[in-house]
């Protein structure tokens, strides 16, 4: 499969790398053609690997990853444009993150709205799921970091057919034993609420692997 990574951070960098060895074929977008961090990674990585800006690395995916920082997520996604997005999936593993007051972070949209919601409404085209925001980029790839892989992922979307194959991504390739469909796309406030107490617990463990189970 053709998979766009928007976004040439850590996150982006990583989730593409695993997709490419997974057989996928994985273009990284950034806001240049040149961007020197997309480079050195298609590079690295190989012919499945490339490079290119956001509307291009839209136009090349037959599924979307959004790995930009929350706050340029949705500018980021109007230059990937309307047209190389539509009817398309996008996993949406970005969090609202508000640095401006230091740290700990705040949300800069949280209880009545999240993200992942403004995102849909932007591109009602676009089939927005959210899911993987709730853990760091290595767990997301690879869940057995943490617990043997004993722990709990959450996904939620207006889509039922594109939730369907998240799933199938997430158990199939990614290793996820247990994910829990939350439901419609307003679920996301739940999911992105998660990170103040991440954040903590990232301080206080100074280690990224750790995550939730929902014990039932």
């Amino acid at each position: 499969m053709k998979i766009g990574v928007l976004g040439t951070g850590m996150v982006g960098q990583t989730i593409g790398a695993k997709l490419i060895a997974l057989g996928h074929e994985v273009k990284l977008g950034s806001r240049t053609p040149s961007n020197e961090k997309a480079r050195a990674w298609a590079d690295e990585l190989g012919a499945r690997a490339s490079h290119g800006t956001f509307a291009e690395c839209a136009a090349f995916g037959e599924l979307l990853f959004n790995c930009t920082t929350g706050e340029a997520s949705l500018e980021v996604l109007a230059a990937a444009g309307d047209a190389n997005l539509a009817d398309k999936v996008l996993i949406d593993v970005s969090n609202p993150l508000d640095f401006s007051k230091g740290r700990p972070p705040t949300l800069f949209v949280c209880n009545d709205d999240s993200l992942a919601e403004r995102i849909q409404r932007a591109h009602p085209r676009l089939k927005v799921v959210k899911t993987l925001n709730t853990v760091n980029c290595e767990v997301m790839v690879d869940p057995a970091r943490v617990a043997g892989g004993d722990h709990t992922m959450f996904l939620c979307g207006n889509d039922q057919s594109a939730k369907a194959s998240v799933r199938e991504l997430l158990t199939d390739s990614f290793g996820w034993r247990d994910v829990i469909d939350l439901g419609d796309i307003s679920n996301a406030r739940a999911t992105e609420a998660l990170l103040p107490i991440w954040v903590r617990l990232w301080s206080v463990l100074k280690t990224g692997d750790f995550n939730v189970k929902v014990a039932r």
